[in-house]
């Protein structure tokens, strides 16, 4: 799904290419509308946009300079320009940028609606064109791909040490051909696959190689990055600017990467079939704080905020802490390795590697302190799960997770940990539609409650930490209807409701339905019921 922004400050222009694109292309376009150049701005520093459709003339800030700052935001973008001026010096200026096309009012919306569609199709070519490279380059990259990946694990377990000495770790990045500056932040980013289930370990690596030629096919251009396998099979990138990009662009870089990363969602999907989510730095860290920051992004992962499978999460800190690695977090790593295939739903996994920690644990004869720390870590795990996913009464009793005293002993402690975790497993393998109605009776719920306030896609699916494509797909999917169809819906429904009351205004009912504008508000309405607010009240009186 692309998302198109309208910008003119004719309102009634506005509204019409709104209103005329949402009825013809609702599942192929997210519409986002503003009339002024400024509001613009703000669509553009809040969500990606693919395609801007503007009024060359506006005051305060023309279209021109406009698209200045579109280009900068998005370089991906596409504009179109469209004026009721036909002045030389105006087209001549548009015409000499890229991914720009000029059209005059006079030429109807079947024109602009044309003129959309062939940009539309431009993009989805774009996109696949991108996505095929040289088979021979991917072979030739997979053996630095290893030694690369093999020295950045080894960085993430003690970054703080090597950050130490600067001169060292420059020594390394050439050595091993690593592009990136280690005198400069990094943004990290953490992306797991949703592998198909019963996938080999060769289809395994044959999406992983795929999933970093999409990402380098959207991203290279504009920012430096460097991707790894980490100990978890999940891909970690380590981004900073592009050296050609300017300075406002490094302001705008976390922005760029979460509409990004959508992008490289939808490849994954479309292309090759499978879904992909992340978790990214909200800002950039020295090199001396990655090991906190990966640790940091790890956490939120598992935390899995939202029921998005195309998430994508930002970690939204002013600023990472340096934590360093103590000696004894062994124990805390083996924990964290079980919540990964806990959370995956890896069952053979999760059990394989707790019966290693359990005789690990077991065959120290005097060190006490040692196993009942381990045992309290895997019970904080499962816990944890317990808690974010809502398990309880759904998985019987679990009063003796936390008391290891009440067990007859440490090892039937363990085995009671063994027990707790299949039965959660065998209550997460619960039907998938059942969590699905779940979600969309949340965002309902929530609709129903701010029928005057911002009910976008873009809004609904940060708020509910969505992919707003993946929202869009998932909304019709499960009710038959597009989402803006039933938002309209429950506008209209309340909207008759508060008509009712003769004492409320028909602006006061207009704002409580997200129209500030009346006039706005009549011809929604109008649209959807064949009568205008005033004449459906009276309609009322006389029943």
């Amino acid at each position: 799904m692309y998302r198109l922004l309208i910008v003119d400050d004719e309102e009634i222009i506005t509204d019409g290419l709104y209103e005329a694109f949402r009825q013809l292309m609702p599942d192929n376009l997210d519409i986002c509308k503003a009339y002024s150049a400024k509001e613009a701005l703000r669509w553009l520093s809040r969500t990606r946009i693919d395609l801007v459709l503007t009024d060359i003339r506006m005051p305060g800030m023309t279209g021109l300079e406009l698209s200045k700052s579109i280009q900068s935001y998005w370089p991906r973008c596409r504009i179109i320009f469209l004026t009721g001026y036909s002045e030389f010096d105006y087209a001549y200026q548009a015409i000499q940028m890229p991914h720009v096309r000029y059209l005059l009012k006079t030429e109807g919306y079947a024109k602009v609606i044309q003129t959309v569609q062939e940009v539309m199709l431009e993009l989805e070519q774009s996109s696949q064109m991108k996505a095929l490279v040289e088979r021979s380059q991917e072979q030739r990259d997979a053996f630095e791909f290893m030694a690369q990946g093999g020295y950045f694990r080894h960085l993430l377990q003690e970054s703080h040490h090597l950050a130490k000495h600067p001169e060292l770790l420059a020594g390394h990045f050439d050595t091993f051909h690593i592009p990136l500056d280690p005198n400069l932040p990094v943004v990290l980013a953490l992306g797991r696959l949703a592998y198909p289930e019963g996938s080999t370990y060769a289809e395994r690596s044959g999406m992983l190689a795929s999933a970093r030629i999409i990402w380098n096919s959207f991203l290279s251009e504009h920012v430096r990055s460097l991707g790894i396998l980490d100990k978890h099979e999940d891909m970690l990138w380590f981004i900073q600017m592009s050296e050609r990009k300017e300075e406002r662009f490094g302001e705008h870089l976390i922005r760029f990467l979460e509409g990004t990363l959508e992008q490289i969602q939808e490849a994954c999907q479309s292309s090759l079939g499978f879904t992909m989510s992340f978790t990214l730095s909200g800002a950039s860290c020295e090199w001396g704080a990655v090991t906190g920051q990966y640790e940091r992004l790890r956490q939120l992962q598992q935390m899995k905020i939202g029921d998005g499978v195309a998430m994508i999460l930002t970690d939204r800190r002013d600023q990472v802490d340096h934590v360093p690695i103590k000696e004894g977090s062994r124990t805390g790593l083996q924990a964290e390795l079980l919540e990964s295939h806990l959370e995956a739903g890896r069952a053979e996994d999760f059990f394989q590697c707790l019966e290693e920690v359990t005789s690990s644990m077991l065959q120290r004869k005097g060190d006490v302190q040692k196993t009942v720390e381990a045992y309290y870590s895997i019970a904080l795990v499962l816990l944890s799960c317990i808690n974010r996913w809502r398990l309880h009464g759904q998985i019987g009793d679990y009063s003796k997770l936390m008391r290891l005293d009440e067990h007859p002993s440490i090892r039937e402690g363990f085995d009671y940990l063994y027990s707790l975790a299949g039965r959660i497993f065998s209550v997460r393998q619960m039907d998938e539609r059942d969590r699905t109605t779940h979600i969309i009776d949340r965002i309902c719920g929530f609709i129903a409650g701010h029928l005057h306030e911002d009910l976008s896609l873009v809004r609904l699916a940060e708020i509910h930490f969505f992919n707003p494509s993946y929202l869009s797909r998932l909304f019709k999917q499960e009710t038959g209807m597009n989402l803006s169809d039933y938002i309209e819906q429950c506008r209209i429904r309340k909207a008759k409701e508060l008509l009712g009351d003769g004492d409320r205004k028909i602006r006061e009912v207009g704002a409580s339905v997200g129209y500030e504008a009346a006039h706005s508000f009549s011809r929604f309405f109008k649209k959807a019921t064949g009568m205008t607010p005033q004449e459906y009240r009276e309609a009322l009186i006389t029943l």
